[in-house]
């Protein structure tokens, strides 16, 4: 009884981890609000130029989206192997090295067919049976921010690289500049100034590549002349074929990348949900979604930090480090989460204030809509905090797999033909969709923690001491 006790987890290693996953999350956190602001200064400006040039804009850039968040889910498998790999042994270099540059391989091989696809943005536009106008519009501005691909995906590689070193701060500096330039030449390139052609919608993707370049740059010129980065020589010998670790690579990463497609996707399908109900429903979709959007990037970024804490201690086999670990993320994420869910039922007026004019009576209809889907948001904010540290606790014990199947059922088989349901036979509406979300979204959360209480039981440590 007494070894037992003796070999729990002590009061420092609770604290000491706190201290650790927070001082991980809090840069990440930054990163991930700093890369959504890219996209609302792309709106932002383009809204200048009328309602179809931000109707063109949405079509193409949820159309490259698609294919990036596919892309942002396998390359965040760098995190988790080199996490493993430096608890394994802390000071290694070569496998380290080989993890990096598969994940530089894997950048390419999503880009190259994502090209091919993006340049004939028009034509798959008109064949999802968009206006024409606004098909010509968005691949016009597709053929210049389709190039940016690549560029965003290998510092999305580097970025997981950094977090996995724990040292996430160059990566925020980086993303932080290139929202800075990305403001700047949408207005240079958008409008014609300073001499330049006015572009429109097209300067606006040259805009988005210019500053996608430049963080990725950045970030290349921190790896090669740092003196705790440039010791691992990434960039050596690219052009070296690293079968199997190229095959452990994805065999981490595309189940990610699945995973995320399954949970971005049915937020995309609830939106043609809310277009069918009706305009005022849509509006006060958009206006709760951002809201809970923006809460969510905190148990995200604290998310990628569980992925690295608990891939450290897998490495090195110490089973009271995973546990502590993963049940520091979650604690940290889900409460978060709980402020948030309070905040949104106690004054649901002032968050959504921040995106409509509450004094026009133009506005009362969608505000008080807006008000009844911040009800149900508030609801699901634990179970999103839940289920997203959840992942990426699993994540660090290279758990990928079985995590997919648990979106897609929860998502797919269960959220959305429940809001389906409950919003057009059941005449709820879009009161309906949400209700649809917030289970989905519990389902996945439930299951989510279920196998991470069970990773003993499931072989998922086996191994460690």
């Amino acid at each position: 009884m007494n070894e037992a006790i003796a070999a729990r987890p002590t009061r420092d290693a609770w604290v000491g981890e706190i201290r650790s996953t927070l001082g991980l999350s809090w840069p990440l956190i930054l990163t991930n609000v700093a890369q959504t602001g890219m996209t609302a200064t792309d709106v932002l400006m383009l809204g200048r130029l009328g309602p179809d040039a931000v109707a063109a804009s949405a079509l193409g850039a949820n159309l490259y989206f698609f294919f990036l968040i596919f892309g942002i889910g396998v390359m965040s498998a760098t995190s988790a192997l080199v996490a493993a790999e430096r608890g394994r042994k802390p000071h290694s270099v070569k496998m380290v090295r080989r993890t990096v540059r598969q994940g530089i391989w894997a950048a390419l091989c999503i880009a190259i067919p994502c090209w091919i696809v993006l340049w004939n943005g028009e034509s798959v536009l008109l064949m999802l049976g968009q206006e024409p106008h606004l098909a010509a519009a968005a691949g016009g501005y597709l053929r210049f921010l389709q190039w940016s691909m690549l560029p965003f995906l290998l510092y999305l590689t580097f970025r997981s690289y950094m977090a996995a070193m724990e040292r996430p701060a160059w990566a925020m500096m980086a993303v932080f500049i290139g929202l800075g330039v990305n403001a700047l030449a949408n207005w240079v390139l958008i409008f014609g100034n300073w001499g330049f052609p006015a572009m429109g919608l097209r300067g606006s993707g040259l805009a988005t590549l210019s500053a996608t370049i430049l963080m990725a740059s950045i970030l290349v010129v921190v790896l090669t002349t740092d003196r705790r980065f440039r010791r691992y020589r990434l960039f050596g010998r690219l052009w070296r074929a690293d079968w199997p670790r190229f095959k452990a690579f994805w065999g981490i990463g595309l189940p990610i990348g699945l995973t995320v497609i399954f949970e971005v996707s049915i937020f995309n399908a609830a939106v043609m949900l809310m277009g069918i109900i009706g305009p005022d429903a849509l509006a006060a979709h958009a206006v709760a979604i951002q809201i809970a959007s923006l809460t969510f990037m905190v148990p995200l970024g604290i998310a990628q930090a569980a992925t690295v804490r608990v891939g450290r201690a897998f490495g090195s086999r110490d089973r009271h480090g995973v546990t502590v670990a993963g049940w520091t993320g979650l604690a940290l994420g889900v409460g978060f989460m709980v402020f948030t869910a309070i905040l949104m039922l106690a004054a649901p007026r002032l968050l959504i204030g921040a995106f409509l004019d509450l004094s026009l009576p133009a506005n009362a209809a969608v505000a008080q809509t807006a008000t009844l889907f911040l009800a149900f948001a508030a609801l699901f904010q634990v179970a999103d905090g839940a289920q997203v540290v959840g992942a990426g606790m699993l994540r660090g014990l290279h758990d990928t797999r079985v995590p997919m199947l648990y979106a897609a059922l929860g998502y797919w088989g269960i959220g959305l033909p429940l809001g389906a349901v409950m919003a057009f036979p059941l005449g709820f509406g879009g009161a309906g969709v949400w209700a649809g979300l917030a289970s989905g979204l519990t389902v996945v959360a439930a299951l989510m923690l279920w196998r991470w209480s069970r990773r003993d039981a499931l072989g998922l440590t086996a191994g460690l001491r």
